[in-house]
């Protein structure tokens, strides 16, 4: 079954660019997980982002996503694993997840 692992951090912590040391640790886990991981890529921060609303037929656009929270999606995984719980494990080893949360999500098949 395949899961997307979400990454949730404070996007404020890469203000001044991604300290090498995490990157590095990014890359040894990309590394150990080759075999599950499909893909996976970081993302800009929200203030590049745009949100589109289509209400009444109306095509409604705003700068960023509208969320007043502390932590933003910054990036994800998409992988493959025979249960929840060993996703959950694969998840607790990125490196994000001792600054923010992974959400891991299974992804919905249709026939």
């Amino acid at each position: 079954m395949q899961y997307l692992l979400l990454i949730y951090e404070d996007e404020k912590r890469f203000a001044n660019g991604f300290p090498e040391t995490e990157f590095a640790e990014y890359g040894a886990f990309g590394k150990k997980n080759a075999t599950v991981i499909k893909s996976g890529q970081a993302l800009q921060p929200t203030g590049t982002a745009k949100a589109v609303r289509v209400r009444n037929g109306e095509t409604l656009t705003t700068d960023g996503p509208f969320a007043e929270t502390k932590e933003q999606l910054g990036g994800y995984y998409l992988i493959e694993a025979p249960s929840i719980d060993e996703a959950t494990s694969i998840a607790a080893g990125i490196p994000g997840a001792r600054y923010g949360s992974i959400e891991v999500r299974p992804i919905m098949i249709f026939s």
